[in-house]
């Protein structure tokens, strides 16, 4: 902070401000000093006590916060200790909220707030504030404020402070000298306010004494502080260039969801009347990518995701997720990564990442050794924090290295990502919802063979997805037709919008683009769903009611019961439902879960486990083909073979099994031979067994 004179007429006026409009606040903090060394006052308080002084503020503001905290040392406050308070103002006016790319130098000097997610922070430092120094002729102690980030040492022993005059060398005396703790942060754009591919932009941010150690990367924060300017350095020359910093004066979080995305008085009312339109998930799925053809399911269940269920936190600290995890797999060409690029511009704090480009340390965290840390390590938030409380798209999740992706499994079901790197140790929340995108390993989806033999994910991290979706491209005539001409029309409509814009001899007629774009035109423009989202998430609150429990209880065992050798569910599945049940509710702005809330969640996930949970041979749902990659079926015949192959191994003369006869007992166990093939295939495969002479077989023993 820097140091200023004393202005008694200004200390004056705050301490009358103090002493009129926050005594009971100051007598508050003395009670919890030292513990709370600061008084928070909301801007407008000050405004409306004296509008010169909170315009003083805001334009001189080192000036007026000194003042402030000179007065605050006058006020006669019932305590043991004299109180040395900070004076920290909160809420300040639009006009003084800036985007970090928008600032300028006409700003430095101001008292800003600027908002954004904390991508670093550094540890928390002593900084010196009154160095002791020791005249090394005459051993004088001489006091020295430091003002500067680079140690100010005293030209001479001061007479005033008792020492001898001359030009001396000094040294520092650290036990003597006065302290503060200070940390610095960066803060990044928030990502939704950025279009069009921009770069976002950051700022260091100084904090200092009880503002420091409270903030972990990924937060989302508004900084009120001063704008100012700090000389850049090549080697020991000084540059004409400056780099733009702020010193704190207080920080909000963000604790909200969705706080910076604003919704005023006429578009709550647009929303509320909105909510109870009968054609509302009609209306609600046809925004969302409307150039995108059919997926009528596949849309729903978006929308669902972009509302999400409810977190809930458990009396003994366990934490249920309430974000919907989804995975789109499907032929190439199919529009995936269309649709995860849309849903990452529409949903409020989403990131869109390329599974292919991305390491684990940019999802998750990463410790960097930078100049920002001044050569100390630093802890850098990736994609999956800085989506916190928003929607993370994955692209192209199959092409992550294995090494990487295993992060994802904490990040998903307990939504937090722990760090131990460079010996930094630190938890950081990752209260996001997946969406995420993979191809089949073999170019086209094969329906006829399980999951995770197509797709380059362990059965272990597709387990953690609540919904599923396996997305075909079949030749249909009637379909292809369709999907043709909507095509078409959109390229038409494309076209004639452009020729309309910049040809001089257009042809077309505004009513001509008006027609054709009502086919992409989506329902809910982006900008309005954006809002409609994040107040439902920000009010609303659904609970079940006893209907809705019944109906989810009793098709989750029906439908366990309905095959006693098969898992067709698990606990996990049912958890799912209550999300997507919630998300319904949410959408309809209804603070209960109704039974037709309940249906659509079953219908949804009816779609999915057909889609991707069908076992073949027995025509039964299988959970076990997702959760473990080999149905029940499956794992009974392998267990059956192995069986088998124990037998003949004891029975024959050199303790191995021929595959001919493996292949002779099975039939007569009533398998057939193609499949018993498959099987042996797999259990070698595995290392379950192995081949010592080609063509006979033995168990592994480990």
């Amino acid at each position: 902070m820097v140091r200023l004179l004393k202005d008694e007429s200004l200390v004056a006026q705050w301490q009358k401000f103090f002493e009129e409009y926050c005594k009971s606040d100051i007598e508050t903090v003395a009670l919890e000093y030292p513990e709370k060394r600061s008084l928070y006052v909301d801007y407008w308080k000050i405004d409306e006590a004296d509008s010169r002084l909170a315009e003083l503020l805001l334009n001189q503001p080192y000036k007026a916060i000194f003042n402030a905290e000179e007065a605050l040392k006058n006020i006669d406050v019932a305590s043991e200790n004299s109180l040395k308070l900070h004076f920290r103002v909160v809420n300040l006016p639009d006009t003084s909220r800036i985007l970090i790319r928008r600032i300028r130098a006409n700003h430095l000097g101001k008292l800003m707030a600027v908002d954004g997610l904390v991508k670093k922070r550094t540890e928390v430092r002593p900084k010196l504030l009154v160095g002791a120094f020791q005249c090394q002729k005459c051993g004088a102690i001489i006091r020295v404020e430091q003002d500067e980030d680079i140690l100010k040492e005293p030209s001479e022993c001061f007479e005033d402070q008792g020492g001898c005059g001359r030009v001396s060398s000094f040294k520092l005396l650290t036990s003597l000298s006065e302290f503060i703790d200070s940390q610095k942060i960066e803060i990044q754009e928030n990502p939704e306010g950025l279009r069009g591919g921009a770069q976002p932009e950051r700022i260091s941010v100084y904090l200092e004494d009880d503002l420091v150690g409270e903030i972990a990367p990924g937060d989302r924060v508004i900084v009120n502080g001063i704008l100012h300017s700090m000389q850049r350095r090549r080697g020991t020359y000084r540059l004409t260039a400056f780099d733009k910093t702020m010193d704190a004066i207080s920080v909000e979080s963000q604790e909200l969801a969705f706080e910076e995305v604003e919704v005023t008085s006429e578009d709550e009312k647009e929303i509320l009347r909105v909510s109870k339109d009968p054609d509302l998930y009609k209306k609600m799925k046809e925004s969302i990518a409307p150039t995108i053809y059919g997926m009528d399911v596949e849309k729903e269940a978006l929308v669902l995701q972009l509302f999400g269920g409810l977190a809930k936190e458990m009396p003994d600290g366990t934490r249920i997720r309430g974000d919907i995890h989804t995975l789109l797999v499907g032929d190439p060409g199919t529009a995936k990564s269309q649709i995860l690029t849309y849903m990452s511009k529409l949903a409020p704090r989403s990131v869109y990442a390329s599974g292919k480009a991305s390491s684990a340390a940019g999802l998750t965290a990463a410790a960097v050794r930078d100049e920002f840390g001044e050569g100390q390590w630093t802890l850098e938030a990736g994609a999956l924090v800085l989506a916190d409380m928003g929607i993370a798209c994955i692209d192209e999740i199959d092409k992550m290295d294995e090494n990487d992706r295993s992060a994802l499994h904490q990040a998903m079901e307990q939504q937090e990502i722990s760090v131990a790197k460079a010996g930094i140790n630190a938890t950081l929340k990752s209260r996001c919802a997946l969406l995420a995108a993979a191809n089949p390993k073999l170019g086209r989806f094969d329906e006829f063979l399980p999951l995770h033999e197509q797709i380059n994910m362990p059965p272990a991290l597709l387990s953690r997805f609540d919904l599923i979706f396996s997305i075909l491209d079949k030749p249909d005539r009637e379909r292809d037709t369709d999907l043709a001409t909507h095509i078409l029309l959109t390229h038409k409509a494309g076209e004639v919008s452009e020729n309309l814009d910049r040809s001089k001899k257009s042809k077309y007629k505004m009513k001509d683009k008006e027609e054709l774009m009502k086919i992409v035109q989506p329902t809910f423009t982006p900008e309005f769903l954006r809002k409609y989202v994040a107040y439902a998430k920000r009010n609303i609150f659904p609970v079940m009611t006893d209907e809705a429990l019944r109906i989810i209880r009793e098709y989750y065992v029906n439908f366990r019961s309905s095959s006693e050798e098969a898992i067709t569910f698990t606990p996990r599945q049912l958890e799912a439902f209550v999300r997507l049940a919630e998300a319904s509710a949410r959408i309809r702005l209804s603070e209960e879960v109704t039974a037709d809330d309940a249906n659509r969640a079953i219908h949804i996930i009816d779609q999915y486990l057909k889609r991707v949970g069908l076992d073949r041979e027995t025509g039964r749902i299988d959970i076990d083909i997702i959760a473990t990659g080999i149905s029940r079926s499956q794992h009974d015949r392998m267990r059956l073979i192995m069986d088998i192959i124990q037998r003949l191994c004891n029975e024959s003369k050199d303790g191995n099994a021929a595959r001919g006869d493996i292949i002779q007992e099975a039939e007569i166990e009533g398998l057939e031979s193609g499949k018993v093939e498959e099987a042996l295939d797999r259990l070698k495969r595995n290392g379950q067994i192995y081949e010592p002479v080609h063509g006979k077989y033995k168990i592994t023993e480990y």
